[in-house]
């Protein structure tokens, strides 16, 4: 396959050349899957996203204006796709998550991170995906995808409180996660080595 640079790309998707469409997806696809899959409830969905994403990114590229990073560009569509995805009637109920006003209010939240300091990578999304879905929705936004707590509220219809909220939540229900797992892994050896 011949190499393209990415002005190639981007014009021949404007002109919505197949080859080159195929070209960018292809590039693209294992590190847009990941990031749908920190936000789906499983792999199926996944994919459905990283579709529905690509679908929005060939539709929309003429909008592209050239300044600022194309990845970065297409990296905010995915996430949008997959924000649309959570907002959709079908999971907004399910994804409620209900807690004393006072608490959502509450300025500051700390826990402790040594767990998660702990855990490579591709085991911690493994875990993630374990969290609440509101939770896990906010988490995703502040840590991997760098969004402000205020830009999360916006986006989700939330307070700031409530969004700083999630983001702890989800940090001490992944250390217990962690936490159980690791004591799990210590029994099994214990048991191997008697």
């Amino acid at each position: 396959m011949p190499e393209y640079t990415e002005q190639d790309i981007i014009e021949g998707c404007r002109r919505n050349d197949r080859l080159l469409q195929e070209h960018l997806y292809k590039k693209y696809y294992s590190l847009f899957l990941k990031l749908c899959a920190r936000y789906a409830r499983d792999l199926y969905d996944a994919e459905q996203l990283l579709q529905d994403g690509f679908l929005k990114i060939f539709n929309h590229i003429k909008d592209y204006a050239g300044s600022g990073s194309f990845e970065g560009w297409m990296r905010r569509v995915i996430v949008n796709t997959c924000l649309d995805y959570l907002k959709s009637k079908y999971l907004k109920n399910a994804m409620q998550l209900h807690f004393p006003n006072e608490m959502a209010e509450s300025p500051k939240f700390v826990t402790d991170n040594t767990a998660l300091d702990k855990i490579a990578m591709k085991d911690l999304l493994g875990i993630i995906q374990k969290l609440p879905p509101m939770s896990r929705t906010v988490f995703n936004l502040f840590v991997f995808d760098g969004y402000s707590h205020k830009e999360i509220g916006k986006l989700l219809d939330m307070s700031e409180g409530t969004s700083q909220w999630h983001v702890n939540n989800a940090r001490k229900n992944l250390q217990q996660i962690i936490i159980a797992n690791q004591k799990k892994e210590n029994k099994y050896y214990e048991q191997k080595r008697i």
